[in-house]
């Protein structure tokens, strides 16, 4: 028989998580879709389930120094609003779903959920973003990169819950998001792109791409990011065409229902070009 607790604090989830399998669930707004039955049944769930969305200790946003924390169950929409999250992933956001479902989705549900069209994961990968995985034993500061290892899959393991997002304050000079779909806001994207760039005294001193929908999981590739550092602005643009062959060779994009692969291919390298034509 399917069980399904609700704890009543972070550390009561924890020891469910320690002593018994269970699938954990934060808004659902990526796993009722997923589960779906027919009308007026409940989701077809076949393991045991732990519902988190309703851990107050786990709703913060918390400006440090040098970072800022994000709890894993707080919502979106909290986000938006939040004078201390970065622009460019308000930018996502703002993009994302509908205000109903902005109020019970999560960024942990977008990482645990393992998209490569999952919009939120682009500005956490370009961003630097870590994810502090816990378990009654220990608490593990993973690169978002590390954690996603493919469509669906990822290194969390079964005693382990995401604690909370951590995002390095950082300045840019220019950043951009562009999100290709059927519709503005209410649609999985067909491509997406974030970049970032710093530009001090003519020089590129940091240089950030980050495209999903189009492989296995979000591409980033730093060594690429790092050739172009220290550039002047003009030298850098001259570079185009091999930076768009570069990422030609990562991008490996499926044909499916929302798109085909040469569409996404060309897409990707056009806004690519463009961003690099505004710097």
């Amino acid at each position: 028989m399917v069980k399904h607790v609700i704890p009543k604090n972070l550390q009561e989830a924890l020891n469910y998580l320690y002593t018994s399998d269970y699938h954990v669930i934060a808004g659902g707004t990526d796993l009722m879709i997923q589960k779906r039955n027919t009308a007026d049944l409940p989701p077809l769930f076949n393991t045991n389930m732990i519902y988190l969305f309703n851990l107050e200790e786990l709703k913060y946003v918390i400006k440090e120094e040098t970072q800022i924390r994000i709890g894993s169950m707080t919502s979106l929409e909290t986000l938006l609003h939040h004078e201390d999250i970065p622009q460019l992933l308000k930018d996502v956001i703002k993009e994302m779903a509908s205000p109903g479902i902005r109020n019970m989705a999560t960024l942990a549900g977008n990482i645990a959920n393992a998209s490569p069209a999952g919009d939120s994961l682009v500005a956490l990968y370009l961003l630097d973003a870590l994810v502090v995985l816990s378990s009654v034993n220990q608490n593990r500061y993973l690169p978002i990169e590390k954690v996603i290892v493919g469509p669906r899959k990822t290194v969390i393991q079964n005693n382990e819950l995401i604690k909370e997002i951590v995002i390095p304050i950082t300045t840019f000079s220019k950043t951009s998001w562009v999100k290709v779909g059927g519709r503005l806001a209410d649609a999985i994207s067909k491509v997406s792109f974030a970049g970032a760039v710093t530009v001090e005294d003519g020089r590129i001193t940091d240089f950030r791409i980050a495209l999903g929908a189009v492989y296995m999981t979000v591409i980033r590739n730093r060594s690429i990011e790092k050739m172009y550092k220290k550039l002047s602005v003009d030298s850098f643009k001259k570079m185009t065409p091999n930076i768009l062959d570069q990422y030609q060779e990562l991008i490996k994009p499926i044909d499916d229902q929302r798109s085909n692969k040469a569409y996404r291919m060309q897409v990707a390298l056009n806004i690519i070009k463009d961003f690099i034509d505004k710097i």
